[in-house]
């Protein structure tokens, strides 16, 4: 969170018109934790939430066996459910960019600044809307994939048809491919990350190189 918020200060110098907003989705935390989050998001002067995460709201929908034909673990429905949480208030709030972040990475402080001056750039080269992933995943390079290279302001970026969930993108692609988004949160898909995949095949996904931020 401390890493992102310093990102997100050095961003705003640079677009200070830019309105951000931190929302957290948060689930069972302890108490000293959520009092550490919230004397971090008091310090950055941001617009901010915290959301406490009710399962029951979403577990009824999340089917019991994955794809694996397995048992789906209570743990798994937790991380469906924050999933899902997660993309209804973005559809209900969010009318530009949205960055959906797992709460295991370290980011570059100039990452929000490259994803913004990125997406600027590339979309209006390419005249589509855009995922972009802050992570240049090693496992990305086990293959021989086609792609292609853009630039961005201090990084290329490179199309990529894998990422896990954390990512940006526009509220207009989170509306038009709605179903496919949610479907990861209803069913275990392998890999988990399955539905995502699939939207890579029709709108372009790209992947700094060399990475923005750390997945730890």
């Amino acid at each position: 969170l401390n890493s992102l918020i310093r990102s997100l200060n050095q961003a705003r110098i640079i677009f200070p018109k830019i309105e951000f907003d931190i929302v957290i989705i948060d689930h069972n935390s302890k108490k000293e934790i959520l009092e550490q989050i919230e004397k971090q998001l008091k310090k950055s002067n941001f617009k901010n939430s915290i959301i406490s995460l009710d399962v029951n709201e979403f577990v009824k929908n999340i089917k019991k066996i994955n794809a694996k034909n397995e048992n789906v673990t209570e743990n798994q429905m937790s991380n469906m459910s924050n999933i899902h949480k997660s993309l209804l208030i973005a559809k209900k709030q969010c009318r530009d960019l949205i960055y959906f972040v797992e709460d295991d990475y370290l980011h570059q402080q100039e990452a929000v600044q490259e994803m913004i001056f990125a997406y600027e750039r590339i979309s209006s080269q390419t005249n589509k809307e855009l995922i972009l992933c802050p992570i240049d995943y090693p496992y990305l390079y086990t293959k021989m994939d086609t792609t292609n290279i853009f630039l961005g302001s201090t990084k290329h970026w490179r199309i990529v048809g894998e990422t896990l969930c954390t990512f940006l993108t526009s509220s207009n692609i989170l509306q038009k491919h709605w179903d496919k988004f949610v479907s990861m949160c209803q069913f275990e898909h392998y890999p988990f990350e399955q539905p995502l995949h699939d939207i890579y095949k029709s709108e372009y996904c790209l992947s700094p190189i060399p990475s923005l931020a750390v997945h730890c």
